[in-house]
């Protein structure tokens, strides 16, 4: 599955929030994906916000991410 993440406009910016809590939004039906340590796939999806939301919000993209102790330590 994949999770939402939200406040980064592009893969570019994901990566350069290196060491820093992630922001995003659980999406399973199955129970939490999040793991403070280990790698999943997450997507920002712009088209999902509301209207008024989308303006600025950047592009579409998907990208796995790796944590370590709650916070970004790669995004490929």
């Amino acid at each position: 599955m994949t999770m939402l993440v939200h406040g980064y406009k592009s893969k570019k910016e994901l990566a350069a929030a290196i060491g820093q809590p992630l922001n995003y939004e659980e999406t399973s039906f199955f129970g939490p994906e999040y793991k403070p340590d280990g790698s999943f796939v997450v997507a920002h999806r712009p088209a999902l916000l509301p209207p008024a939301q989308r303006k600025g919000a950047g592009r579409e993209f998907f990208a796995t991410v790796t944590m370590a102790g709650g916070k970004i330590a790669a995004v490929k």
